[in-house]
């Protein structure tokens, strides 16, 4: 079973489980089940009433296993909140940041939500723009950066990294930098030629 259907099952079980379990005590003790099923049942729709929102957060968990749009250990933006998913809960899509807060996200609004799921593909592309001053060479700018990324064996041959002239800003030339990374590699690339492009453009004659 996938690892977050079972999830999101053993809290159902687990409910369904512990009522069951009462109503086998309530009978062991000589009570008459059928009134207490009637009882539960003609509460239950008050309480239903009072907590609308609630079934409606489970009705969402049911719809996130059905249309899986993520599942445990994917790596999600959503309602304003970014991080890997841990657990789908009845109620509630529990996610970890990457500075290790723990948020709790309604299943009804995560629903129907938008959802970015960075992790359903293998590879992921890397844009930069650096902004290089008026004059420079942009050849020289452009082989300077590809000399870079070839020099990474993280940086994916295919498809190939690309250097365009992005725009001609006020003060600067805006380069944009694309290039193809596995999905585990994005951050550490990005940062990474962040510092490098810094360090290695001005060698190279081209100013910021």
């Amino acid at each position: 079973v996938d690892k977050s259907l079972r999830s999101f099952l053993r809290s159902l079980v687990k409910g369904a489980a512990y009522t069951i379990l009462l109503l086998i005590i309530v009978q062991l003790l000589g009570f008459n089940t059928t009134s207490l099923v009637a009882l539960l049942a003609a509460s239950g729709f008050g309480i239903g009433m009072a907590l609308s929102g609630t079934l409606q957060n489970f009705a969402g968990g049911i719809m996130v296993m059905f249309m899986h749009p993520y599942r445990i250990g994917d790596y999600i933006s959503a309602q304003g909140q970014s991080g890997t998913v841990r657990d789908i809960k009845l109620f509630s899509t529990v996610i970890a940041t990457a500075d290790n807060q723990t948020i709790y996200i309604p299943n009804n609004s995560i629903a129907t939500a938008i959802i970015d799921n960075y992790s359903t593909s293998e590879t992921r592309r890397v844009d930069w723009t650096v902004g290089i001053s008026y004059g420079d060479d942009v050849d020289v700018a452009r082989k300077a950066v590809l000399s870079m990324l070839a020099a990474d064996p993280r940086v994916l041959p295919d498809p190939a990294p690309v250097v365009w002239v992005a725009a001609l800003a006020d003060s600067s030339v805006n380069l944009s930098i694309r290039a193809w990374v596995k999905n585990a590699d994005y951050w550490n690339v990005f940062f990474e030629h962040n510092e490098q492009f810094y360090k290695e453009l001005p060698k190279a004659g081209i100013n910021f």
